[in-house]
């Protein structure tokens, strides 16, 4: 490329970025799919990607998994299933510290089998309704919320999309018995560190007033039970698909079948299919499919192998793997970034390890900026819509420091040794 401009889907790549970091132009505010999907439009109405090409950039078990998903969590939230289950959950915390702690310990470890955006649609509305209930700060239960579900999905291939992604991506062999014993230990770890540090900057929320809980009536016991059905079947079949790869039976599976069969009651017995279908987020499906193409053009057009060939950097040691993806997620959020470290990752032999860095590196970024992860504005979006509340960008960055760069250090330390 020498010294000339940049490929026309590369300046469509950082006009994108640049319209995410700000969200407007003039008076018109401008969501997050809606820049990306313009993206994907332009790099083929301009004939840098064929439309052939660009559907062979979708990965389509990465859209199916979130299909199945998001509808589990739509029916849990219509049902009521979910209200019913946070308090069966959280009626043991007597204490804002207990509650707390179960926030971050449960959610964590809900987050690694439920895709961490699902919780946070569906969690939101209840550490809300908790804030007011109990006069807490409602800061510390979103902080709390969003750190659980960030942390918590390092730990699965099936915790976050970017997980998703690297677990398909042919560099693990054995994806939930490799993020199970290289990122478990470090995620127990970083979650009792956000937890100590909630602590330290909200120390006068920890009142020691009594916490009563009240349980809340289902909406739909038919659609309840169906919702208890499908997170039966998920985690029957997070079970079937570790004991494949731990016992190397030659059956062929994929992350997909998880949540596919997950959804299947739903879909089949419910007679509010259509409905729950209807207002699943398309929005996010929208956004990673025009994602894929986005990214898949940029790569297509040589730009980033030339310049990985110009840098001589090492892309697959750890200590860069989880630096450029923490920073760089910042920037580009941590879906892009994977995409884009996957590709430079095709120059470099990658160790199991290292491939665990990238997806704990991507995760973790999540926790510095709200703009880190699409689950923190989820999270920040139900909050000042729905109760009027607002978690600033200071708020949640001077937590979300400390919290990011101890965590970044636990993984390192297990990562690189």
């Amino acid at each position: 490329m020498g010294m000339g401009l940049p490929p026309l889907s590369v300046i469509v790549l950082v006009i994108a970025f640049v319209l995410i970091t700000f969200r407007r132009i003039g008076n018109i505010r401008l969501q997050i799919w809606q820049i990306v999907l313009g993206g994907a439009l332009a790099v083929m109405i301009t004939g840098q990607v064929s439309p052939y090409e660009a559907a062979s950039y979708i990965d389509l078990t990465v859209i199916t998994f979130l299909l199945g998903i998001f509808i589990v969590g739509e029916a849990l939230t219509e049902s009521g299933y979910a209200q019913y289950l946070s308090y069966k959950i959280f009626k043991v915390a007597s204490s804002v510290d207990e509650l707390v702690l179960l926030v971050l310990l449960v959610m964590g470890f809900a987050s690694m089998f439920l895709l961490n955006d699902t919780i946070a649609v569906i969690v939101t509305p209840v550490v809300m309704i908790f804030a007011m209930r109990w006069r807490i700060n409602p800061n510390l239960l979103l902080l709390s919320l969003a750190f659980a579900i960030t942390i918590g999905s390092v730990a699965s291939p099936i915790g976050n999309p970017q997980n998703l992604i690297v677990a398909s991506s042919g560099l693990v062999k054995d994806p939930f018995v490799a993020f199970f014993s290289y990122l478990l230990v470090p995620t127990a770890i970083n979650l009792a560190i956000a937890y100590l540090v909630l602590k330290a900057f909200y120390r006068k929320e920890f009142h020691r007033e009594p916490l009563i809980h009240t349980r809340p009536p289902l909406k739909d016991k038919k659609l309840a039970g169906l919702c208890k059905l499908s997170l039966a079947i998920m985690a029957i079949s997070v079970i079937i698909y570790a004991t494949v790869e731990v016992t190397d039976v030659p059956v062929s599976l994929s992350f997909s079948y998880i949540a596919v069969m997950a959804a299947l009651p739903i879909l089949i017995f419910s007679n509010k299919r259509l409905s729950l279908v209807a207002n699943i987020d398309w929005r996010t499906i929208i956004f990673f499919m025009a994602l894929f193409v986005l990214v898949g053009s940029v790569w297509q057009s040589g730009f980033l192998q030339n310049l990985i060939g110009s840098a001589n950097l090492n892309l697959g040691s750890v200590p860069t793997i989880l630096l450029v993806n923490v920073l760089g997620s910042q920037l580009v959020s941590n879906v892009p970034m994977v995409l884009i470290y996957l590709k430079l990752l095709a120059y470099a032999h990658v160790s199991t390890a290292e491939a665990m860095a990238l997806a704990a590196g991507s995760t973790i970024a999540g926790n510095l900026f709200v703009f880190g992860a699409a689950s923190n504005i989820i999270i920040i979006q139900i909050a000042e819509r729905k109760y009027d509340h607002v978690l600033s960008f200071v708020d949640f960055a001077k937590v979300g420091i400390v919290v990011t760069s101890l965590n970044v250090i636990v993984c390192w330390i297990f990562l690189a040794v």
